[in-house]
């Protein structure tokens, strides 16, 4: 390697770096991470080398050799950086001519770096989706399986954060489950565009040497070559498209996690965190805090905060290669980071959590039957807003007289419409009033175990 320092870019630099902006410039303190899937392309690309005669057979089996050492030095932490070494790409290809001399030279014939850190990339993050995958779909199993195991215990549904009408503690559990079920699916949408193989589209303009890139696509696992290189070496639109995916996932998560911290609390007493995922105060003897939820709350604003980052730096920039793209790395590697432990986080706290049956059951309260009570009236032929406006009459007549809705007499209700009969006291039961949701989707039993197969089968389709 010639000129400037012995770097890939030297040729016609003949003077000295800055030491500030050589720092400033180098990635490789974090695209070290890449080391493998770096190789494992350069290991491609060589054998389509091959195959239109830049380099022999032998040549090739040594520089195949000389890669599968550098990954045994990576993988036992021997592999050695040295000053100049700006970045992975960079850092492989100087220690391959180390060890096998200048044939290493041949390798990035007709390839550039741009098109090679997008390869990396899209290699890298392919990997990564595949274990996210595996963490999101076990979360969504912990989900159905306390569903399916308390789909008898009933709470209070909310809208507004008021009290709003009974549901089944199951029912609230696969809410979120759908939301990540949609999620999974997102991600392995994400996956069919991100599975694209950029490399041989050169530094913009492409490869001047009939390189087979159906070939290096089949070598990678790719399911299809892109087809301009002009936008094959700019396009980030897959990091982009991730990280808004794990914003919107964390969205979910966020919300989960706030609805658990409230029902945490003294004032609600719904949900006992495991002491394996919650801590005390330095000062407060007494204080259980819900950290496992309260991170995951906080890291969703970490996540949205890199997605919206790296958005603002993409939506500047001219075509092609610009350095500004070096940028999508670190973020892209903090999302998955955080990914990582956030829903193993919460698999585990989810699946160790205690939930109070009878606080749970005591935040049922009349009120919330109100409408159960218009419904009553609707089955008495009476159209909804006439009921709806006659139920509310009930409750501003139990306001008056300090007492629960249930505590009206008949004749208290007679006074407010004829059409109540003798059976309305039925109404004021919270297992009749969560069966009567029997359409799809509803907190009925039936619904609810609907629910819970469909989820099931679903999960089983993916193993």
């Amino acid at each position: 390697m010639a000129g400037e320092g012995g770097r890939l870019w030297g040729g016609r630099f003949t003077g000295k770096t800055d030491p500030v902006m050589e720092s400033f410039n180098a990635s490789i303190t974090f695209d070290k991470r890449l080391f493998s899937v770096d190789i494992e392309g350069s290991i491609a690309y060589v054998k389509a080398l091959e195959k239109v005669k830049i380099v022999s057979n032998d040549e090739m089996t040594s520089i195949i050799k000389g890669l599968e050492m550098i990954k045994e030095e990576w993988l036992s932490g021997v592999f050695k950086l040295q000053p100049g070494d700006e970045d992975i790409h960079t850092a492989n290809e100087r220690r391959l001519n180390e060890l096998i001399g200048n044939v290493a030279g041949k390798l990035h014939t007709g390839r550039s770096r741009n098109d090679q850190a997008a390869t990396d990339t899209r290699l890298w993050l392919r990997g990564k989706i595949m274990s996210l995958k595996g963490h999101l779909k076990v979360l969504i199993k912990v989900f159905v399986e306390r569903a399916n195991q308390e789909k008898d215990i009933l709470m209070p549904g909310y809208t507004h954060m008021q009290r709003a009408q009974p549901i089944r503690w199951s029912h609230w559990l696969l809410s979120y489950a759908w939301s990540l079920k949609r999620d999974f699916e997102r991600l392995e949408d994400i996956s069919k565009r991100l599975n694209i193989l950029p490399l041989g589209s050169g530094a913009l303009a492409g490869n001047p040497f009939n390189i087979d890139r159906k070939f290096l696509a089949e070598e990678l696992g790719f399911d299809n070559v892109t087809n301009n290189s002009l936008d094959a070496t700019s396009d980030r639109d897959y990091v982009a498209e991730f990280m808004f995916w794990a914003s919107l996932l964390m969205t979910h998560l966020s919300r989960w996690a706030e609805d658990l911290i409230i029902y945490s609390t003294s004032e609600f007493g719904y949900v006992l965190l495991s002491d394996a995922y919650s801590t005390g105060s330095s000062l407060m003897p007494q204080k259980k805090n819900p950290d496992s939820l309260e991170l995951i709350r906080g890291k969703s604003g970490r996540i949205i905060g890199d997605f919206t980052g790296f958005l603002v730096t993409l939506k500047g920039l001219p075509s092609t290669y610009n350095k500004d793209l070096q940028e999508d790395k670190e973020a892209l590697f903090d999302v998955c980071d955080t990914l990582d432990g956030v829903l193993q986080v919460a698999a585990g706290t989810l699946s160790t959590l205690k939930i109070d049956k009878q606080k749970m059951s005591s935040g049922l309260v009349p009120s919330m039957l109100s409408t159960d009570l218009a419904y009553y009236l609707v089955r008495k032929g009476v159209p909804f807003r006439d009921a709806h406006s006659l139920s509310g009459c009930a409750v501003k007549m139990a306001e008056d007289k300090k007492c629960s809705l249930s505590k009206l007499t008949f004749e208290d209700l007679v006074s407010i419409s004829h059409a109540f009969e003798a059976d309305v006291m039925s109404v004021w039961n919270y297992h009749e009033s969560v069966e009567q949701y029997q359409s799809t989707g509803g907190t009925s039993l039936d619904s609810v175990s609907n629910q819970i197969d469909l989820l099931f089968d679903w999960l089983n389709s993916k193993e």
